[in-house]
């Protein structure tokens, strides 16, 4: 690491950020690291954002960013690049204006301190545990792409729905309420309904995810179980603050921030 703190280069920002969530545990279907921009590069100022949208280079651009760190890739795959509107468009944008992107996706999602940690925390978890082994590290470590836990005390359905909704700043909620208080908690970050048994197994009363479809409603009321839908921005979200604490404790003179821009799509009436 530098000694000198006034900048970085994008090569040491990812560095931090792969130590915080090491490539190795991310989905075999995903891509990320450094995926468009300038490794070599000094850095004064970074946006972290959910996602890399046309509004968020925008906005990194009126900041005089040179980096923009994101959770969701920039693309999976790519057939061509062109200035047009889409994926290969936002490419263009960013290496026109001299912007890098860095994304740390499923990677991200399994890291101690990462997006499942970080929703755990929000909706009051305690006492928060992998929710089922989804793969080890080189070194033997087994990680999970969620998590489960407890709350201080119990509380009624309807009062926890009021706490998460408030605690991920979401416009709505989607729910099934199995008549049952709310105490033993399992969570997964973005589309994660196909951990509801997971969750069931590990004697959770309520799980809390997003995007999740009619048939595991269905599934949740045969099963008895609480079911929230957080919203996928919601539930993942969470994590943006703990990207820019990071960046901010290994780099002190670059100044950090979180997108104002790119909040939650879906609304509710």
């Amino acid at each position: 690491m530098r000694t000198d703190n006034s900048a970085a280069t994008v090569r040491e920002a990812l560095r931090v950020l792969e130590r915080l969530a090491p490539p190795e545990m991310k989905m075999d279907f995903d891509n990320v690291g450094l995926l468009a921009g300038f490794p070599d590069a000094r850095v004064s100022r970074i946006l972290v954002s959910l996602d890399i949208t046309d509004d968020v280079i925008d906005e990194a651009a009126s900041l005089g960013a040179e980096l923009i760190v994101s959770h969701h890739p920039l693309f999976f795959s790519l057939n061509r690049v062109t200035a047009e509107p889409g994926h290969g468009g936002r490419v263009v944008k960013l290496i026109a204006g001299g912007m890098s992107a860095i994304c740390m996706h499923t990677n991200l999602d399994a890291a101690r301190g990462g997006v499942n940690d970080a929703l755990a925390a929000a909706v009051g978890l305690t006492e928060v545990q992998p929710l089922t082994e989804h793969g080890r590290t080189s070194g033997g470590e087994p990680f999970s792409y969620g998590r489960h836990g407890r709350l201080r005390q119990p509380v009624d359905m309807p009062r926890y729905l009021e706490l998460v909704k408030e605690r991920l700043g979401a416009s709505g909620l989607r729910y099934h309420d199995a008549g049952r208080p709310v105490d033993a908690v399992a969570v997964v970050g973005g589309a994660g309904g196909g951990e509801l048994r997971a969750a069931a197994a590990c004697g959770c009363d309520t799980f809390i995810t997003a995007d999740i479809k009619y048939d595991v409603f269905l599934e949740a009321r045969e099963l008895g179980i609480n079911l929230i839908d957080g919203d996928h921005f919601c539930t993942e979200n969470t994590v943006t603050p703990i990207l820019a604490g990071a960046l901010r404790d290994a780099f002190p003179g670059v100044v950090t921030s979180v997108s104002q821009r790119h909040g939650q799509t879906a609304r509710f009436i």
